[in-house]
């Protein structure tokens, strides 16, 4: 033991103010109370009974007071309480975006790089002779007259079409993506919170798309027992309802989505926890929770296949571990030849984010 020398462990200093020590902590709170802000100061004022969050120099009172100077929170004109701001929303999704993805910083193209080579707009230290129906743009002037001069020498110098030499350029990729989130009443069943990680992962996606991948475009689905579209500013009020699982109107409503983008890269993410159990047929429901029912589960398959021939690649993560789900998982991947992950709660974001960067490489042609 003499060779063991022990240490008082000191924690690291926070040297964040207390109002920025309190925000963070408000903006995990809101992705809980579905950006319920009065529900979310009632936690922090639990915790702080309890921790000790506050002090006699700063309290919550401040802590709020602070909140509307600096733009986060606002008074209800309806009411009593206070609705979230943009720049709340948006902080929330940046935060989402440094947890799940890490730092990253801005891009002013916001395009995805491909294997393909030729006009583009980021160039390569590849070169190749000139051929016809290139780019006069792309002819590297300096090495094309070294050529020449090889060739003829100073004093009989001329430039021939042989002497030519192109730079490569990286074609740049933009992708249509379109996420569907699960909203069914399994994604909070058994007191298993599986919402509130499909939405980080949701907001943290949107955030990153429109901060290095401008140009590429995002939709968001929720589905539940029918489909709709939802704003981005909308996720974080996102909240589970007594639904069952219509996955075959939200992969009709995304299909509907992407067919109206030009662009050839396409692709669906969908975040679930549970099997098919409901189809719409004419005006009324069909819902079965037991088990795998055919009538749903080959009509969600017969829109796996459609994706696949529309070159739409169908990537699921499944954050469950229900064998009847895990079949049919296994069952769509196989027909639209797409991805699927089965993924712990904690691993869902690092998934997403290496599925996406993969994706919007592959250039459909």
């Amino acid at each position: 033991m003499s060779d063991y020398h022990f240490f008082k462990y000191t924690p690291p200093q926070d040297n964040r103010s207390d109002f920025e020590r309190l925000l963070d902590l408000f903006l995990q709170l809101l992705n809980y109370t579905a950006g319920d802000v009065a529900e979310a100061l009632d936690w922090m004022n639990q915790l702080d009974r309890k921790h000790n969050l506050t002090s006699d120099e700063y309290g919550m009172g401040d802590f709020i007071e602070d909140l509307k100077k600096n733009g986060y929170i606002q008074d209800n004109p309806q009411g009593e309480g206070f609705n979230l701001t943009p720049k709340s929303e948006q902080s929330i999704r940046k935060r989402a975006l440094d947890e799940i993805f890490g730092k990253l910083k801005k891009s002013k193209q916001g395009n995805h790089q491909t294997n393909h080579s030729g006009t583009g707009d980021e160039q390569t230290a590849e070169r190749r002779q000139y051929q016809f129906g290139d780019s006069l743009d792309q002819i590297a002037m300096t090495d094309s007259m070294r050529n020449a001069q090889i060739r003829g020498g100073i004093q009989n110098f001329s430039l021939t079409e042989d002497d030519l030499e192109v730079q490569e350029n990286l074609f740049r990729t933009q992708t249509a993506t379109v996420l569907m989130i699960d909203i069914s009443h399994s994604m909070i069943l058994y007191g298993e919170d599986r919402i509130t990680p499909a939405k980080k992962v949701a907001m943290a996606l949107a955030e990153l798309i429109t901060t290095k991948y401008p140009k590429d475009t995002l939709d968001i689905i929720v589905f539940g027992n029918d489909a709709w579209q939802i704003n981005i500013k909308d996720l974080p009020y996102l909240q589970v309802g007594p639904y069952h699982t219509n996955t075959v109107a939200g992969l009709e409503l995304a299909m509907d989505l992407l067919r109206r983008r030009k662009t050839r890269n396409k692709q669906i993410f969908m975040i679930t926890d549970g099997k098919p159990t409901c189809l719409k047929v004419g005006g009324r429901y069909y819902k079965n929770s037991w088990g795998l029912d055919k009538k749903i589960i080959n009509r969600t398959l017969t829109l796996a296949a459609q994706c696949k021939k529309l070159h739409i690649p169908v990537t699921t993560f499944m954050i469950a571990t229900d064998s009847y789900l895990q079949k049919f998982v296994q069952d769509f991947t196989q027909i639209n030849q797409g991805k699927a992950y089965y993924a712990g709660l904690d691993k869902l974001g690092e998934f997403i984010f290496e599925d996406y960067e993969r994706n919007r490489r592959k250039r459909v042609r």
